[in-house]
């Protein structure tokens, strides 16, 4: 009996299950991208991710060790070189496994295996993250939550203030405009009357001398 044994034997002895773990974990690291059934894809990612973390620390014993479980040098070489740099800065959770349906022989679930880091695809989404927006589809009301209550009551006095502020400002710049344009006409006014009043005694002066002219 295998009472509590959760290790996926795969139908398999272990020298050749650890062979098939070992080519697929090859695969994987010079492909960055494999398809497989799902139970094979989370047994290889128990495999191939504590590899990856060993090959963040470029020494002969890390390469010796990872060498002893691919068995394939162009595969070591690749890990330390370019998949060690790529996921520096992550802590862990390498790969990902992508269920693509069930295979048409004898319904196996399938999927792909990939390398996190190595699509850029998915990388592109996750960076550009939209703002999640509710919508419901009650009708709005004329009673507000407690908690929206307190956030207008604390948002009105801001905008109350500013609103203040522009129309003081406002006025008190039309009070000055006012002011100036009334100077403006105070000074105007008189200059205008004096010159009517000079120009009717200018008229008059020379009325009475044609006057006293045509007597003569």
């Amino acid at each position: 009996m295998r009472h509590n044994k959760k290790n996926n034997h795969l139908g398999r002895k272990a020298a050749h299950r650890d062979a098939m773990l070992s080519n697929m974990a090859t695969s994987l690291i010079m492909h960055k991208r494999i398809f497989t059934t799902v139970p094979k894809a989370k047994e290889l990612r128990k495999f191939v991710e504590p590899i990856i973390t060993k090959s963040k620390d470029d020494t002969t014993s890390s390469r010796r060790i990872v060498f002893s479980m691919l068995q394939s040098k162009y595969a070591v070489t690749e890990l330390f070189q370019n998949v060690s740099q790529k996921v520096a800065d992550r802590p862990g959770g390498y790969t990902r496994i992508i269920k693509t349906g069930y295979r048409l022989g004898d319904n196996a679930a399938m999927c792909f295996i990939e390398l996190v880091d190595y699509n850029e695809n998915m990388l592109g989404d996750g960076g550009a993250k939209k703002a999640k927006t509710r919508r419901s589809r009650r009708k709005a009301t004329g009673v507000a939550t407690p908690a929206v209550a307190a956030d207008s009551k604390a948002k009105e006095p801001k905008v109350k203030k500013e609103e203040v502020k522009k129309a003081e400002e406002v006025k008190a710049e039309e009070t000055v405009e006012e002011k100036d344009t009334k100077e403006v006409k105070a000074s105007e006014t008189p200059v205008t009357e004096n010159s009517d009043t000079q120009d009717e005694t200018q008229i008059a002066g020379e009325a009475s001398a044609k006057g006293e002219e045509l007597k003569d």
